[in-house]
């Protein structure tokens, strides 16, 4: 039980200051993205900065509400003692996840290194609409396990952001390469982490 609240806190800690960051980053300290915008030199098509930027804010709002909502639906004490608005919580999860796939899919084609990275992303779209789609028809069966299970996968995608800019970061700084190849290679690797952290998680708690 002291294991779980453990880690739940830290999932709290971790959701927050990253929402906290997100919005700082992105309507505070950068709110035109002149220095996201200035690392894209490999896509094809002209970006239209007056329907590019709206997007990427809806965007930002939506991912955010992933994560706060995901988090607050993964308390036990919630979930318990307040089940109507945990049921409610999970449907803004939802509608949140769907909004930032699809916002994310009319960014996609101008993503940072072209069609490259773009496929990953919209692969990403899919695969998170997927899970979380799942996760609601096990609750729907009343198959509250199964339900938790698909939710992990699912809520995790929250911090694909979060990897990328930190393994973007990282590979620029320890192998020097520029910053597309390292952005690219941290798509890639950041959606295949989240995957495979998903499948460990769930398989851990199975054998419990």
């Amino acid at each position: 039980m002291a294991g779980r609240r453990k880690t739940y806190f830290c999932l709290v800690l971790a959701a927050v200051l990253l929402t906290v960051y997100t919005v700082y980053a992105n309507f505070i300290d950068d709110p035109s993205a002149e220095r996201f915008l200035s690392h894209k030199t490999a896509i094809k098509r002209v970006l239209n900065l007056d329907a590019w930027l709206p997007v990427m804010r809806i965007h930002v709002v939506f991912a955010c509400l992933c994560m706060i909502a995901g988090m607050i639906n993964f308390s036990s004490a919630v979930y318990k003692n307040h089940r109507k608005f945990h049921r409610m919580n999970g449907y803004l999860y939802v509608v949140s996840v769907m909004l930032v796939g699809l916002t994310s899919g009319y960014m996609a084609p101008y993503a940072t290194g072209g069609r490259v990275t773009s496929i990953p992303f919209n692969m990403l779209n899919i695969i998170w609409a997927a899970m979380t789609v799942i996760a609601v028809i096990k609750i729907k069966k009343k198959q509250v396990n199964a339900h938790r299970n698909w939710m992990t996968r699912s809520y995790l995608f929250v911090f694909t952001n979060l990897l990328i800019h930190l393994f973007t970061n990282l590979l620029q700084e320890v192998s020097g390469l520029s910053y597309i190849t390292s952005y690219t290679a941290s798509v890639y690797g950041s959606i295949l982490m989240l995957l495979l952290a998903g499948e460990l998680i769930v398989r851990r708690r199975q054998v419990r």
